[in-house]
């Protein structure tokens, strides 16, 4: 029977490129958790990051508006402080009347939002440059739009189906358990998978952001696996010989 080749077969040039690749995905994935962190943290009115935040980032809020929801949450520490947040919140709440806009809240925006929520920006964010503008954020949040959701989707099936695939193809060179590498690279796709589709269930039902959640973890868990037992073997080998000459994991 035909021996597979393993991290022990490959070349140092191979195994410092491989490395450096691992590596790399590991390091983006832990800035892709801060950009979570950072996007929805906050969305419910209390500091960090819960459920509650993600489900109303996708389901949205019947208790506040849009405008709101950003400057209690990704968007509160553009605001210089404290206080020019309540003025906004007080704003919204009180009708949001176009004379204490331009007295109280057009200030504001202009210097802390208008550099990036501005047409000449070309950042794909609502502008802020009008009282017709802002006063759309003013009504209730109703969370993603199918649009949006649509845009994100086909980015990331096609950006980490491909990372995916690419972290799978060196972790089939492990030396483990055919069914646990078997189970192992499936678990990211099937996460990745699961956690687009929750979007939308959340969008319409906000319960279903603990398993957008789940599906996300399990997906980070398993890639994460994959990278480091990856690196571990590939300069410190670990021989299965039950597995060595299994030609079809």
């Amino acid at each position: 029977m035909r021996s597979c080749q393993r991290f022990s077969d490959i070349s140092i040039s191979e195994r410092i490129l491989n490395s450096f690749f691992l590596l790399s995905i590991a390091i983006g994935y832990l800035f892709s958790l801060g950009q979570i962190y950072f996007s929805h943290q906050g969305r419910d009115g209390n500091p960090g990051i819960s459920v509650a935040d993600i489900a109303i980032a996708y389901h949205g809020s019947p208790e506040q508006t849009r405008l709101a929801a950003a400057i209690n949450g990704p968007m509160a520490g553009n605001l210089k402080s404290a206080a020019d947040k309540t003025v906004i919140l007080d704003w919204i709440e009180s009708g949001a009347q176009p004379a204490i806009y331009e007295a109280q809240v057009a200030p504001i925006l202009q210097r802390d939002c208008q550099i990036c929520h501005s047409p000449a920006s070309g950042m794909r964010v609502p502008p802020l440059t009008s009282y017709e503008q802002v006063v759309k954020l003013t009504e209730a949040d109703r969370g993603a739009s199918i649009p949006s959701l649509i845009r994100v989707s086909h980015i990331h099936l096609f950006g980490i189906a491909f990372i995916l695939y690419m972290v799978g193809k060196l972790f089939v060179l492990c030396e483990i358990p055919v069914w646990l590498k078997r189970l192992t690279i499936g678990l990211p796709f099937l996460g990745m998978l699961t956690d687009i589709f929750a979007w939308y269930l959340t969008r319409e039902t906000p319960s279903f952001a603990y398993l957008l959640v789940i599906s996300g973890a399990l997906m980070g868990l398993s890639l994460n696996f994959q990278v480091l037992l990856s690196l571990y073997q590939m300069w410190i080998p670990l021989h299965w010989p039950s597995n060595r000459t299994e030609p079809n994991d």
